[in-house]
């Protein structure tokens, strides 16, 4: 049996309202809802799945209507929750409102639960971590069990990703010990988070990262394409022309490409490429999740958006 990726963090339910004219403050806007299953790992570990990539996820569900929508959501998908925690209070919810061009205009996460995900109840599943090809992690977890997953992962020499969510969970995990993490993916706004207040250009953030014994910083830039630094070169890749119609998802996207790629033994070229088109697949629908897209469709796409 091939080897899962693991993705720990948030599973959430998504409402996003989205803005039929320019967002305007502190008056009405008129708006269209929509409800779709969410959270960063979980986006992933979706994603994943519908690429035939085998998943496990861990993460916290509610002891209510909106836990069991979204385990089913999971399980429909083909992620598996064999370490999942399923008696929170209540499952967490992530709302957020949408631009009329679909960007974010802000957005709000109550009640993930996620401090239920300590180092003790990781422990308990080192026979399930053990089994990981990757280890996904969102920052919404704590430090403490972050760091049990930076030195779990080393001792086992498994590749170890972080995804830093948002510029909170980007400034507490920034008191993490790094040493040895494969790689972290944040964009332009949250990596000042991750550094120090000596760290004021780009470059010295991405130097002090790196420093710190991260493998690979990989810089979302946004409309620019990402950058890939490691200590000795960097990748830069444009970001393909894009129809955007909702933006949420499209990082969370880029990570589950490049780990696809990965998966396959892929280069750092060919996996960012990936990345990035399935990033572009994926603003152009609502949601989080490009549901149109099998891993053979996916890999044909790229020659759409780049030519070799």
């Amino acid at each position: 049996m091939s080897k899962p990726v693991i993705c720990i963090g948030a599973a959430l339910v998504d409402d996003l309202y989205h803005a039929h004219d320019s967002m305007m403050m502190h008056t009405t806007n008129e708006v269209t809802q929509t409800r779709t299953a969410g959270g960063v790992a979980r986006n992933i570990a979706h994603q994943l799945s519908l690429l035939d990539i085998p998943v496990q996820l861990i993460s916290v569900f509610g002891k209510d209507n909106d836990g069991d929508w979204l385990k089913q959501v999971c399980t429909d998908s083909g992620i598996q929750l064999d370490a999942s925690i399923m008696d929170a209070s209540v499952t967490g919810k992530y709302t957020a409102l949408i631009d009329k061009d679909g960007s974010m205009f802000t957005a709000l996460l109550t009640n993930a639960a996620l401090h239920l995900i300590t180092p003790e109840y990781l422990q308990k599943h080192e026979s399930l971590l053990i089994t990981a090809a990757y280890l996904l992690v969102d920052a919404n977890i704590s430090v403490e069990s972050m760091n049990w997953l930076i030195r779990f992962a080393n001792l086992n020499s498994i590749r170890m990703i972080i995804e830093p969510v948002s510029v909170p969970p980007a400034k507490k995990i920034a008191a993490c010990n790094f040493e040895g993490l494969y790689l972290i993916t944040p964009n332009e706004d949250e990596l000042p988070s991750l550094c120090s207040d000596a760290a004021t250009t780009t470059d010295e953030q991405v130097q002090e990262l790196l420093g710190k014994g991260i493998q690979y910083v990989w810089l979302h830039k946004g409309k620019l394409g990402s950058a890939l630094y490691k200590k000795t070169e960097t990748l830069q890749l444009n970001a393909p022309m894009a129809n955007v119609v909702d933006c949420t998802g499209a990082g969370d996207g880029s990570v589950s490409g490049f780990i696809l790629s990965k998966y396959f033994g892929k280069d750092n070229l060919n996996s960012l490429r990936t990345a990035h088109t399935l990033s572009a697949e994926i603003l152009q629908v609502h949601g989080a999740i490009a549901t149109h897209l099998n891993q053979e469709k996916l890999l044909n796409s790229v020659s759409k958006y780049y030519e070799e």
